[in-house]
């Protein structure tokens, strides 16, 4: 299923994207918050990443979506909903990458608030969260404008010599995840007030 939004088109991510999905991860500033700036493999891509993508199309009807240029058909970057695998709630996790060079221009809170109203609208969804590392706050920002709120901070076995639990606040931003989500009844009660996904570019 193809979802169009005001500036880009969102289709269902295949094969014919390796290519795009290589180039986008080999640029470091795109993994600096992912893997530290490693790229991705290309093997991870094609025999995991779109896989795993198709998979999730066929059994949930969600997954990866490629976002284009309407006009060029341009890969711009890609915006996901998935099913988390050990959760039993009705939930999506929600995650995006977009190339570099076209960062700053709203892109990633337009193709988000695409999938988050595909999700509540369309899917049996009661609640849509994303993570990152609490450093990336580009991405933060992407979260809060949606309307999502800070639901959790993420340490898990992290410890710093002493074999004891540390809190974040002792970390840098760069070593701990923050969790964000917005839940159903919340989304509806935003959408009243959004004529748009555009009111969101800015």
């Amino acid at each position: 299923m193809n979802i169009d939004t005001a500036r880009a088109r969102l289709r269902p991510v295949s094969a014919m994207d390796i290519d795009d999905l290589v180039h986008l991860d080999s640029d470091p500033e795109v993994m600096r918050f992912v893997s530290g700036g490693t790229p991705t493999p290309r093997t991870v891509i094609e025999d995991w990443v779109v896989p795993r993508a198709e998979s999730e199309r066929r059994m949930y009807g969600t997954g990866t979506w490629v976002l284009c240029d309407p006009a060029t058909e341009a890969f711009l970057g890609w915006a996901s909903l998935r099913t988390p695998r050990h959760s039993r709630r009705p939930e999506l996790e929600l995650s995006y990458r977009i190339r570099r060079t076209v960062w700053g221009r709203g892109l990633a809170t337009e193709a988000a608030f695409a999938l988050m109203a595909f999700a509540f609208d369309h899917l049996d969804t009661e609640r849509v969260f994303a993570s990152t590392v609490a450093g990336n706050m580009p991405s933060r920002r992407v979260m809060e404008k949606l309307g999502m709120t800070l639901s959790g901070i993420h340490v898990g076995d992290e410890t710093v010599g002493t074999g004891m639990p540390t809190h974040p606040l002792h970390l840098g931003p760069d070593r701990y995840e923050v969790e964000y989500q917005i839940l159903k009844t919340e989304w509806h009660r935003r959408s009243l007030r959004w004529s748009s996904a555009s009111d969101l570019t800015a």
